[in-house]
């Protein structure tokens, strides 16, 4: 297995990483390829047809506008958020639409956007681009799969041993967590540490260090933007941003029911998840952790861990952002290969339950817990996420998916807690805790994965 660091965690844009950010990376590649291909001036059209969980609530998730700015050649970490709905709407307005910014072509949205009740048998995330020259010709046609967490690929890559990224060979190579343990005990490592050995595979420790510092400061700064911004969500449900309020009133007031420091931190460990998760449902830039729809529960807890932990010094802190962040990228790595980070594959369980064990495992690793006591966190925090449906009301990753996140985060610093004050020996072991949350998966129903047809989505607009 060879799932980097940055391959979980990466810059980009609300709301979703399946239904946003991944579509428009594949559009972005679409393109790319007619122009590596030398046809990109010979089409006249492209079609977008969009299947599956992407048909279904890819309105909400702003799959089609992702897409439409893909082909303009924009990518999730370089886009400007704010920019999307504007060029959009210029698009509609003159159907016009320049691939990679410089090949105009006809862009009816009616006729060339199209949103399919069918469902394409690898992967629900489905999307199939079309190019045509001026007779109505096909030039090239490929199908992408949206398979969680931006992770993209595309027709050719889509088998049942399919990589998910391109392989390497590790110094430190595990597939299950029975293996990760077994390896550090063998090398005196601790899993952040084996973590940094791999990496270093594709990066020298330096630029590993760099690397998730920027991530750690894009997550700080989406914790900043949503604590300033106030008003509605935008979709339709009206919901009301409660961050910055809720902010300015733990701020100014001293709640005489809470009376020790542990509820206190509760309170700030819920506002940077909420503000994390408005911000995301609002398109704002944000990390994939390891999903968008789960994007508040690692910054949450990590910077519970910079706030209320005493002995974290100014000096200390880059390294407790690079410790956190690879325990946390083993789980999720574990979760990826062996189950999945997709709502629309499993249910939330693969996306909120595998970020709470994620942020469970870096938490452990970095307030000094031993490998086996990570793993024990890990365990618990995505086995007390076990059978959680994916049912965004409207589509929106809003209703009940901002709080769900605040809930993981406590659920993560629990599931710390009481690994710590073991020795990490427990019943049930991670890799089984993983292995059932896919079979339970496979078992849902698909009206309960990200489809909106069932659970909330549909019982909370009931008349």
């Amino acid at each position: 297995m060879s799932i980097s660091v940055f391959d979980l965690f990466k810059v980009g844009i609300g709301p979703s990483s399946s239904h946003t950010v991944g579509p428009m990376i594949a559009a972005a590649d679409f393109a790319s390829h007619l122009e590596l291909i030398a046809v990109i001036e010979d089409v006249t059209r492209i079609q977008v047809d969009l299947y599956g969980s992407l048909s279904a609530t890819g309105i909400g998730h702003g799959t089609d506008n992702s897409i439409v700015v893909g082909l303009m050649g924009k990518r999730p970490h370089n886009v400007d958020p704010d920019a999307i709905l504007p060029e959009v709407a210029a698009l509609k307005a003159c159907n016009n639409l320049k691939i990679l910014g410089k090949y105009p072509i006809e862009f009816v949205w009616s006729r060339d956007m199209n949103l399919l009740e069918d469902n394409l048998p690898y992967h629900p995330n489905a999307m199939r681009l079309s190019a045509f020259d001026s007779a109505g010709s096909p030039l090239y046609e490929n199908t992408y799969y949206s398979i969680g967490g931006g992770f993209v690929i595309d027709e050719s890559e889509a088998t049942a041993d399919a990589h998910l990224v391109p392989q390497v060979e590790l110094p430190y190579a595990f597939n299950n967590a029975v293996e990760l343990l077994a390896l550090c005990k063998q090398h005196n490592l601790s899993i952040g540490q084996l973590m940094m050995k791999n990496e270093q595979v594709w990066r020298s420790e330096a630029e590993i260090r760099d690397g998730l510092k920027i991530i750690w400061q894009a997550m700080k700064d989406c914790i900043a933007h949503g604590l300033r911004k106030e008003g509605t969500l935008p979709g339709g449900l009206n919901v009301k941003r409660r961050a910055a309020a809720l902010h300015l009133s733990m701020k100014e007031t001293v709640n005489p029911n809470v009376i020790t420091s542990t509820l206190g931190a509760m309170d700030w460990v819920n506002l940077y998840a909420l503000a994390v998760n408005e911000e995301n449902a609002a398109g704002g830039r944000m990390v994939t952790a390891p999903t968008n729809g789960a994007a508040g529960i690692i910054p949450a807890v990590l910077m519970y861990y910079m706030e209320f932990t005493e002995h974290v010094s100014d000096e200390s802190q880059d390294d407790a952002v690079v410790d956190f962040m690879l325990a946390a990228a083993a789980i999720g790595a574990l979760c990826k290969k062996n189950a999945s980070i997709s709502g629309a594959e499993v249910g939330c369980q693969g996306e909120v339950g595998s970020a709470c064990a994620m942020a469970a495992a870096g938490l452990c690793q970095v307030l000094g817990g031993t490998p086996e006591q990570v793993e024990n966190a890990a365990e618990i925090g995505l086995e007390h996420n076990l059978g959680l449906t994916c049912d965004p009301v409207g589509g929106l990753v809003q209703v009940p998916c901002i709080e769900r996140n605040a809930i993981a985060a406590m659920k993560a610093i629990n599931a710390t807690q009481i690994s710590l004050h073991g020795n990490g020996e427990h019943f049930i072991s991670l890799d089984k805790v993983i292995k059932t949350m896919w079979e339970t998966g496979m078992d849902m129903k698909d009206k309960y994965k990200e489809t909106s047809r069932g659970g909330l989505a549909v019982n909370a607009i009931e008349c």
